[in-house]
């Protein structure tokens, strides 16, 4: 075997100076490590915009805003909170102009805080911070070598609320109701009762809503926003139909901010054609942006989507399958699928868990990725819903093939069930920065995740590369992505570990252990390392 080079790994508090000196190696989408955060509830950056619109009405527990901001994402990425977890990509809910009203769907008020009720795609919502504050997260979070993904809701506007009225019916269904037993009656169809559906299977042309006009005209952009808008009409050729106005609108973050991709809602929801166009809008926007922005531009990666499609897991291959037909979304805009498998699959053992994913990516999917997760906003089924496996499920998820999704308060242990909150409200809770303050064992499980994190961060090769089983007992592996190459021992002894190394390193070098930070030297064929852990995370000196 060829002798392969390894960057140095990080120590657990590394700086971002250190993360920055690291980057040697390119960021490529397939080995990201993702951190998923809930706008309003991550961090409160600025008290003062709390309340917007007159949203006063008393909500449900945690079903109104919290108060997390934008601004709060600034300061986390100014203290390198990111940075220390290894992340390099961060996915946030959607911050544009929510419906300024409340439902009461018989469980209480809700706001949409959680930025899925869209009522204009071109503001941001006061409450989740200014187009200045969008400027500035991405240019600071680009600085330190993290990707922004922002969220795309094109399916269903906002619901209907005393102060917010329906869009026009050449825009929205509001009936029937999906059964999602079918292709048509999983795409033709509204998700929920009073969430009007866009028609997005539509090319008519359609006049904008009435609303948006009169709205635009009060806030003075008028003039601007029509402009725009026949800019974009004439240089795509594309109709003026609903789902092509809220794609350009969607872009234009890309072509101002040069946001880094977008994590795509409900996408079984719509025809597939749907997202093959936006894709090609969201390029366009991002070639524009670094033409405009040359000293700007991070790389040469292109504008990254990853479908949530429900439902769907890396079993799957490349096709969801309604019953009635099999869609291939990879073959329409997207780059990488969420596994919905992987909390399932968290179960197994780590080798039969690592072996299956690394083959299926390195076949079935080559090209293609998925991006695995433990907890989400809206999976009320987590693997680890009571925090009593976090150290496994930080490793699990970390070390997995394919691009690793961090939700908020995973590293710290967050509380999943709150008390009076009702269905998803309580995966949703304010992130627990008192404890990461405070708590000797939130502390302790926050380290396990920095140092996975920066492994995975330095080493495409951990997501990305090709996984194969050195020992079994003990468990050793190696993940090779072209001349990036990790060595990683897992539920291991403390104290003396040995290892053959033949064939991976030769004699002589140095290694250097992620998780202790220890140094070894390579004698007679062998690793030999004396830690208090059950770790090993070996990379090259």
């Amino acid at each position: 075997m060829k002798k392969i080079f390894i960057l140095a790994g990080l120590s657990l508090l590394a700086s971002c100076g250190s993360l920055q000196h690291s980057s040697k190696k390119p960021f490529i989408w397939d080995g990201a490590n993702m951190y998923f955060l809930l706008t309003d509830r991550f961090a409160n950056g600025d008290p003062t915009n709390d309340v917007n619109f007159g949203r006063t009405e008393k909500a449900a527990v945690l079903r109104g805003f919290e108060g997390g901001d934008l601004r709060g994402i600034i300061q986390k990425i100014d203290s390198n909170y990111f940075s220390d977890l290894g992340i390099n990509a961060i996915w946030m809910t959607p911050v544009v102009e929510q419906i300024h009203g409340a439902t009461d769907e018989g469980t209480g008020k809700t706001y949409g805080f959680h930025g899925y009720w869209a009522k204009d795609w071109t503001n941001l919502d006061p409450n989740f911070g200014t187009k200045a504050d969008l400027k500035e997260l991405v240019e600071k979070a680009h600085a330190k070598g993290i990707r922004i993904v922002l969220d795309a809701v094109i399916n269903h506007t906002g619901p209907v609320t005393e102060i917010d009225p329906v869009y026009p019916n050449s825009w929205v269904r509001t009936s029937p109701q999906c059964k999602y037993s079918n292709f048509e009656n999983t795409t033709a169809c509204t998700l929920v009762a009073n969430l009007p559906d866009v028609l997005t299977e539509s090319d008519l042309p359609s006049e904008l809503p009435q609303m948006l006009v009169e709205k635009w005209k009060k806030e003075g952009k008028y003039e601007a926003e029509m402009k725009s808008l026949n800019v974009f009409f004439a240089r795509t050729g594309y109709p003026k139909a609903p789902k092509y106005y809220i794609m350009k609108w969607l872009a234009d973050y890309v072509e101002e901010f040069g946001i880094d991709g977008y994590r795509v809602d409900t996408v079984k929801h719509t025809n597939e054609d749907v997202w093959k166009d936006f894709q090609k809008v969201c390029q366009e926007a991002f070639d524009i942006y670094k033409r405009n922005n040359p000293s700007k531009v991070l790389d040469n990666n292109l504008f990254f989507t990853v479908g949530e499609v429900y439902g769907y897991g890396i079993s799957q291959k490349q096709n969801y399958d309604f019953g009635d037909k099999k869609v291939n979304y990879y073959q329409n805009g997207f780059k990488s699928l969420i596994n919905f498998d992987f909390k399932g699959d968290a179960n197994k053992s780590y080798e039969e868990l690592f072996s299956n994913y690394s083959k299926i990516l390195h076949s079935d999917l080559n090209g293609k990725t998925v991006m695995n997760y433990l907890t989400s906003h809206d999976d009320g089924w987590p693997f680890d819903k009571d925090r009593k496996k976090t150290f496994e499920a930080g490793t699990k998820l970390l070390l997995a093939p394919g691009i690793s999704q961090v939700y908020y308060g995973d590293e710290t242990a967050r509380d999943l069930t709150i008390e009076g909150a009702e269905g998803d409200a309580t995966l949703r809770s304010n992130m627990n920065w008192n404890d990461v303050a405070n708590n000797a064992e939130t502390k302790k499980l926050l380290m396990h995740y920095q140092k996975l994190g920066k492994l995975r961060a330095n080493h495409p090769a951990v997501g990305a590369g090709v996984h194969q089983m050195i020992s079994s007992s003990p468990y050793w592996f190696t993940r090779i992505l072209n001349t990036d190459k990790v060595l990683i021992g897992l539920d291991l002894n403390p104290g003396i570990k040995v290892v053959s190394v033949e064939g991976i390193f030769e004699n002589g070098t140095k290694l250097r252990d992620g998780y202790s930070g220890k140094t070894v030297k390579i004698e007679n064929g062998k690793a030999i390392i004396d830690t208090e852990f059950s770790l090993v995370l070996f990379e090259q000196i």
